[in-house]
């Protein structure tokens, strides 16, 4: 990789899926206990946008806080008062086996990959419109939390696509996002998340005009304990490292189990405890022939 090239591309990262997935049905408002979005005419001219020609609010957003980029476009009708998702592509940095990914090499794959990403994402959602940036009402971005290179890269898109369609620019939580993808999903309206990925690992409910924590891990992430776990056993992380090991786990007979520490505080719980046991345990035992790789993926899996 040319140093200090943001077109260029290592053969690590030129192994991933692009698969457009499946979009929801349309979510009523009323299903998930939201308010109708007013009408741009009953807001001040400072908070006032345009709308699609059929008078609906679609928005563009960007999500690049990890090694994922993925662009999805939000509709909302006012008509029917539902929301629905019209197209969301992504594309993955996968490194070598045995590696995590770095902020800089996932900055440049998203580089890479977000014009046409946006470019997938409108013609998906608008088949056959000639300009269908004109049906938008945004353009959103996650602002965090995440990967500070990667977070970069795609505001400065956001940010571009903005300007230059004079769209009003909305930064988004990353948390938040995920919880209110999933109530829409699974349309509803006040529930108890789970929340994990590879940096977070939290439950989280609605309370008093705020999503609150009511536990957390007091060390790392469910997310990166199997990355790392993947790591030190040399899975591949094509998918992805949590992927394979369940898949490897399937190949356990289930009699060998290995006791793996962990630590449950009320709410709260630890998975640093797993991590320095196979960090310091794995390559003897499966040197030794005592367990197996699928043995150890079972283990973490069932603990």
């Amino acid at each position: 990789m040319a140093s200090g090239s943001a077109s260029t591309e290592t053969p690590a990262a030129v192994s991933v899926s692009s698969t457009l997935m499946p979009t929801d049905k349309p979510t009523p408002a009323a299903a998930i206990g939201n308010l109708p979005i007013p009408p741009p005419s009953s807001l001040p001219p400072e908070f006032q946008y345009r709308t699609s020609p059929d008078g609906k609010t679609i928005v563009l957003g960007i999500e690049g806080s990890a090694n994922k980029i993925g662009v999805g476009v939000l509709q909302y009708d006012p008509r029917s008062e539902t929301y629905e998702t019209l197209s969301n592509p992504r594309k993955t940095y996968i490194s070598p086996a045995g590696m995590g990914f770095l902020p800089r090499e996932t900055a440049w794959h998203h580089q890479n990959h977000v014009v046409a990403l946006v470019r997938t994402a409108l013609c998906e959602a608008f088949p056959n419109a000639d300009a269908a940036h004109t049906h938008l009402s945004g353009i959103c971005f996650t602002k965090g939390p995440g990967m500070g290179a990667p977070l970069r890269s795609c505001a400065i898109a956001a940010r571009t696509l903005s300007l230059m369609w004079s769209l009003p620019l909305v930064g988004v939580n990353h948390c938040v996002g995920h919880i209110e993808m999933g109530r829409v999903a699974c349309h509803s309206p006040n529930p108890v998340v789970l929340y994990v990925s590879g940096g977070n690992t939290q439950v989280i409910a609605y309370s008093d005009q705020r999503y609150r924590i009511f536990g957390e891990t007091i060390d790392i992430a469910i997310g990166n304990c199997l990355d790392r776990f993947a790591r030190v056993i040399g899975l591949s992380n094509d998918p992805s490292p949590g992927y394979n090991i369940e898949q490897l786990a399937k190949d356990c007979s289930g009699e060998t189990l290995v006791e793996l520490p962990y630590v449950v505080k009320g709410m709260d719980v630890s998975f640093s405890g797993i991590l320095t046991y196979v960090e310091a345990e794995a390559k003897k035992l499966l040197t030794g022939g005592d367990v197996t790789k699928a043995d150890l993926c079972y283990s973490l899996q069932e603990t």
